[in-house]
Formats: structure tokens, C-alpha cells, sequence
């Protein structure tokens, strides 16, 4: 018996490898939806990942940071901010 595919339909779906109920701590929206500064969740909503443990949208805690009141503190513990790479070898630190 042989068959033959005439016709290929794939369905992906993606979603961060964080816990379901997790939301970024300063806008309180999920991350597998966007930011209020994005259209489209994905590469340009990154999600970013501190040595605290805290994760947020990539714009949410860049925003966060920018300001002179926060001192470049996590804003969940007060700890200074720290974000892990992608590898998760090599934390970067937004404070200078």
C-alpha cells in the first residue's frame, strides 16, 4: 500500500519557558502578549530575565531603568538590577 501527501498544513505555537501564571512585574500583562509599548509579541517584546529571579518585557524594564527614581534597582526587590543573557552564562548589568 503507498500513500501519497497531496497537501501539508503545519500549526506552531511558542511560548516563553516560564511559569503560566508569570507576569512582567511593571505592566502586569503576560508575556506571551505584548508590552503597551508593542503591536506583536516575539523578538521585538523580548523577555528579560534578572539574577534576581524577575522577568519582565524587555521595553517595560528598560523604560524602568531610564528613570533617575529607580537607580537602577529591580523594581520587584530593590535589588540592583541585574539581567542574565540568553546562554545564561554571563549576567549585564544596567547599572553603571
Amino acid at each position: 500500500m503507498k500513500v501519497t501527501i497531496k497537501e501539508w498544513n503545519s500549526v506552531a505555537i511558542w511560548r516563553w519557558d516560564i511559569a503560566e501564571d508569570d507576569v512582567c512585574g511593571i505592566c502586569q500583562a503576560q508575556f506571551d502578549g505584548t508590552c503597551p509599548t508593542c503591536k506583536f509579541p516575539g523578538d521585538d517584546c523580548s523577555l528579560l530575565s534578572g539574577k534576581c529571579g524577575h522577568n519582565f518585557h524587555m521595553h517595560c524594564i528598560m523604560e524602568w531603568i531610564k528613570q533617575d527614581s529607580a537607580r537602577g534597582q529591580c523594581p520587584m526587590c530593590r535589588q540592583p538590577f541585574e539581567w542574565v543573557n540568553q546562554a545564561g552564562k554571563t549576567p549585564a548589568s544596567t547599572a553603571a
